[in-house]
């Protein structure tokens, strides 16, 4: 049986971008793949959602990217952390654990 993809809570996919480049820089296909594997399946991100998160993540200046060669001797654009980048992913992942939280004594209320 497929899982269903949940929809991602707004910034959510933020979180999930940059911790996917937490560990080493890479290109769109691969932070996809890396999110999927992550989440054990449970997001799928596609094109349409992800590169316009790595430019807004790129405005702010929490990622950059450089072009260069793939394993498969393409060119793709190679996107990584920057120390700022890493600073809001530590801030995010606190705010999420908060949320989550609130949200399972909610549940758990009677």
């Amino acid at each position: 049986m497929k899982k269903s993809t949940p929809d991602l809570m707004q910034g959510t996919l933020d979180l999930l971008v940059l911790k996917a480049l937490a560990e080493a820089p890479m290109h769109g296909w691969g932070i996809s793949s890396r999110i999927d594997a992550m989440s054990r399946g449970h997001f799928r991100i596609g094109q349409g959602s992800l590169y316009p998160a790595l430019h807004r993540l790129e405005r702010r200046e929490w990622i950059t990217s450089i072009w260069r060669q793939t394993e498969k001797n393409r060119i793709a654009r190679y996107y990584e952390l920057t120390p700022r980048g890493r600073h809001e992913l530590d801030r995010a992942v606190k705010q999420w654990r908060l949320y989550r939280e609130a949200v399972d004594y909610v549940i758990e209320a009677s």
